[in-house]
C-alpha cells in the first residue's frame, strides 16, 4: 500500500546491493545471501510469493557467470521452488530471465531470474488485458513465512540432514 499510497521511498541503485555481511534484510526483502548468489521477494510482483534470483556480483549477460556461480544460481532456484511449495502450495511456476533492458528487464546490468508461483485459474488475465495484480497476502507476511527457511539454507547440508 505504500506504493500505491505513494509513500515508499525508491531505493537508489541496484536493488541486489547488499553489504557482503549481510545474509538477509527485510527492509530490502532479501530472504538469502552468500558469496555467490542472493534472493530476494519482488517488491512489485505478480504473484504472492514472486521471487528474484541473482548472482551477488553484478553480472548484466548470463555468458559472464562463472561456472560456479550459473551452478549457484541453478542450486538456488531448486531450493527456492521447493522452500515456495511448502508454503504457498502453487500449482505450477514461470520461471525465466529478461536479458537486457530491450528483453524487459528493470535490473539490466544484474541479471536475475524470476520465480513466480501460479495457481490453477489465477489471476494472469488480469495482468495482461488490465496490467493489474492481485496479491492475496501483505508482502511483510510473505517475507516472515519464507524467511526461516531460506536461512536454514547458510547451515551447511549435512547439519540440516541431521535435522531432518
Amino acid at each position: 500500500m505504500s506504493y500505491i499510497l505513494g509513500q515508499a521511498g525508491i531505493r537508489q541503485g541496484c536493488i541486489f546491493d547488499f553489504p557482503a555481511a549481510v545474509t538477509h534484510d527485510h527492509e530490502g526483502l532479501l530472504l538469502y545471501k552468500d558469496e555467490l548468489c542472493e534472493v530476494l521477494l519482488n517488491r512489485f510482483p505478480y504473484a504472492n510469493g514472486h521471487l528474484l534470483i541473482a548472482p551477488a556480483r553484478h553480472v548484466a549477460d548470463i555468458t559472464g557467470l562463472s561456472a560456479a556461480e550459473a551452478n549457484a544460481l541453478m542450486a538456488m532456484l531448486k531450493e527456492s521452488i521447493i522452500i515456495l511449495r511448502r508454503h504457498l502450495r502453487p500449482d505450477g511456476f514461470n520461471s525465466g530471465l529478461n536479458l537486457g533492458a530491450a528483453a524487459g528487464a528493470g535490473q539490466a546490468a544484474h541479471l536475475h531470474f524470476h520465480v513466480v508461483p501460479r495457481w490453477q485459474e489465477d489471476h494472469n488475465f488480469m495482468t495482461v488485458t488490465a496490467d493489474i495484480r492481485s496479491i492475496p497476502e501483505h508482502i511483510d507476511n510473505t517475507f516472515n513465512q519464507l524467511l526461516p527457511d531460506f536461512q536454514a539454507l547458510t547451515i551447511p547440508k549435512t547439519e540440516r540432514q541431521k535435522k531432518e
